[in-house]
This record gives C-alpha cells, structure tokens and sequence, in this order.
C-alpha cells in the first residue's frame, strides 16, 4: 500500500502541466484520434497551462505579500491561519485514504457517464484532492475507511453535477464551449449563482452595472482591461504601505495578469477543441446525440477581466471582513490569492458586472470565513495526524478554500453524525 500510495504521490507531484497532456493524449486515442493529431492536443494543452500557471504565479506572487501587508498594518490578531491550498492539499494527500481517491474517482466518472447521470468528462485529475479532503475530514471523525470513501464519492457526484449545470454558461460567457469546471473550490461558490438572480430582480440595484465593456466605454483606452489591472493593483499596493516603485510594479503586475490570461486560454482551446469534437462523434455514435463536456481546471475562467478584477477588490475587503466580522478567527492569508478561482461561477452568473459580483462574493467568502473557523480543529487534527509542521504562533490552522468550503461542510456534518 505504501508504495502505490508513494506511486500516486509521485504522479500528482508532476503537477497538471504533465498530467493534463498525458490525459488528453490518452482521451484523444480512445476517440479515434490519430497517435500525432492526439499528441499535437496533449503538447499544446500543456502548453498552454504552463502559460496560465505562470501568470498565476505572477498573480500570487504579488498578492501574497501585499495581503500580508494589509494585514500587518491593521494590527490583526487572529488565532486561526490561514494555510492556503497547497499547504491543504498536502495534508490531504498525506491521509491514509488517499490512495483510494484516484481510481475512485475515474471509476465513478466513468459509470455516471456510462448511465448518463453526468455529461461531464473529468481530466482534471490533480484536482481530485478536493475529494480526497472531504475524505480524510471524515476520516478523522469516524475513522472509518468506507465512510470516508463514501464521502468523497459524495464530493464528486455534486461537483459533476454542478459542472453539468454551470457549463453552458461557462461556454457562453466565457466563450469556453464543449468545457465544465469540477474544481472544488469553485463548485462551493454555486450557491451564489441564485444569490445574482436575486440581487438582479432588486429595484435599483439591479442596474448597478459595471463591466470592463462598460469601463472601456466610458474611458476609452484608459478603461481597457490592463489599465483596470494598473489601477487595482496599485491600489492593493497603496493599503499594504508599500512603497511608490512597488505600488508601480504590483500595479504592471496585474496589468499583465490583465493581457495575458486570455492569450493562454485561448491557447488551451486551440488544443481542446480537437479532442472534445472527437468525443462528441465517438459518444454519438455509441449512445446516440448527447453533449459531453470536458472537466477542467477553474484556471480556464480566469481569462475574463471580470473575474480578475472581482478578486482584486475582493482582497482587501476579505482581510476587513476578518478583523470585523464578531465570531470569525481565520486570518486570510494563503487562499487570498485563489479568490479569482472561487468567484468564477459568479461573475459568469453576474454576465461580468462586477458590482453585483463583488456584492456576492463578499457574502460568500463571509460564509465561508465562518465555516473555516468552525472547522478549525478538525483541520488542525488532520495535520497533526499527517505530521505537517503548523506555523509558529498559530493556535489552530484552516483555509478558505477548502477549510471554507459550503459542500464539504455539508457532507462533513452529515457524516459526523455517524462519529
């Protein structure tokens, strides 16, 4: 067991640039691709996550340390830190389900697509950690096997459903046809897509309208989506205290976000949309005239200047919102640079305005900053029991990825009723 567990380990430790091509190059010849066409669709998409990945890079890099320098100057103390996703999706590896996560999960993928319960075809496979989270939770509280399996099983089946339900808009707004988005993180901010309906049938509110067309408009090249990048992250740079040249370089920092996110997406769809034609045909001619989607990384969304533009101003108003919100004990740190993750589904729901989105991914995050908190201990326990080393001067560790997470929480509860 130890092995295959260090075998699985050692794939996912190649990260999404190798496994993401090797799983499309796979897909491509089970649907009749040619060993070269399907090659040329693996090379490019990972192509083009190197590109998204270094931007995302960019983009934390330099959020990371300006949230901390908003945080420093608010002389916060809370007693809860938060890790961020990788340092989550390590202690979640480290449990002694996770070897089961995997094939679990491609065999569940396979069934519901067998049965017709999902059009989805996830390949985001690194991102299965979400599932083995959930799993190692419950884990924790019951220390049952089964139950944790069951659990993930659980995570899954909701994630694939809400892709399901969320990829048509995903291929309209986002222009991302034939795509869906699994991703754990994102999958927990669904529920805001009906807080924007409501917020949208609201007299008044409802023609706060501001979109990166509309800024554009308005100002002209000054409104085009590398200066909004320029503004807001200067302003991120202005309330860390940082000095006038790094105001400027954090401000061109997300300036390039800004222009060069697009450009990579639209690499990975040169690459996609081969190999999401070639199952479409191959399913068509199996199972009759069905729509197939292709599960992958939130990453892809992140093309829209809206989603990046939400986050930013999101930054600063989620490190207030955990100085002044009563009952809440998670200091944002890590997972402050995922936001533009977690708000996809609702700037896609919100059609880009980025007031209304702004407005519902500041009660969603508000949640989920009281479900990290309450989940802290369990979370505290489940690195203590994979021997992850907990910062020095934290009482007690979560995040507002997954720590935060509405459907794990959900799930969680319901299985510690069987602790």
């Amino acid at each position: 067991m130890e092995g295959f567990v260090n075998f699985i380990q050692g794939f996912l430790d190649l990260g999404a640039t190798v496994i993401l091509p090797v799983a499309i190059f796979i897909l491509g010849m089970i649907f009749g691709q040619k060993p070269g066409k399907a090659f040329r669709s693996g090379l490019t998409i990972g192509i083009a996550f190197v590109g998204i990945f270094l931007v995302v890079d960019l983009l934390v890099h330099n959020l990371g340390p300006a949230a901390q320098g908003m945080v420093d100057r608010l002389g916060v103390e809370l007693n809860v830190i938060d890790i961020g996703w990788p340092a989550s999706s390590s202690i979640a590896w480290a449990s002694i389900v996770a070897a089961f996560i995997i094939p679990l999960g491609l065999l569940v993928n396979v069934i519901m697509l067998a049965t017709k319960t999902t059009k989805t075809m996830n390949v985001d496979i690194w991102n299965f950690w979400h599932y083995t989270f959930t799993a190692a939770m419950v884990y924790t509280i019951t220390n049952q096997v089964v139950l944790a399996l069951i659990a993930a099983v659980l995570f899954q089946i909701v994630c694939l459903k809400i892709a399901d339900w969320t990829a048509p808009m995903i291929g309209e707004f986002y222009d991302l046809p034939g795509v869906s988005i699994a991703t754990g993180s994102t999958i927990s901010y669904a529920p805001g897509i009906f807080l924007v309906k409501g917020l949208q049938r609201i007299p008044g509110v409802k023609k706060w309208n501001v979109d990166p067309e509309t800024i554009e408009k308005r100002f002209g090249i000054l409104g085009e989506s590398m200066f909004i990048g320029l503004v807001l992250g200067a302003t991120i740079g202005f309330l860390a205290g940082y000095s006038i040249g790094d105001v400027i370089e954090i401000g061109i920092a997300m300036a390039a976000v800004m222009v060069l996110m697009p450009r990579m997406v639209k690499i990975l769809m040169e690459g996609l949309m081969p190999v999401s034609e070639s199952a479409r045909e191959w399913l068509n001619k199996r199972f009759g005239d069905r729509e197939i989607y292709i599960g992958l990384d939130a990453a892809v969304a992140l093309g829209h200047p809206s989603v990046i533009s939400t986050a930013l101003i999101l930054v600063p108003i989620t490190v207030f919102m955990a100085v002044v919100l009563p009952g809440n004990a998670l200091l944002p740190f890590g997972d402050l640079a995922t936001i533009p993750f977690i708000v996809a589904f609702i700037v896609g729901a919100a059609r880009g305005n980025i007031v209304h989105s702004v407005i519902v991914g500041t009660i969603m995050i508000a949640i989920s900053l009281y479900i990290a908190t309450d989940v802290a201990p369990l979370f505290t326990q489940m690195a203590i029991d994979s021997n992850f080393n907990i910062p020095e001067g934290a009482g007690q560790i979560s995040s507002i990825d997954q720590g935060g997470n509405i459907i794990n929480y959900i799930i969680v509860k319901l299985f510690a009723l069987f602790s």
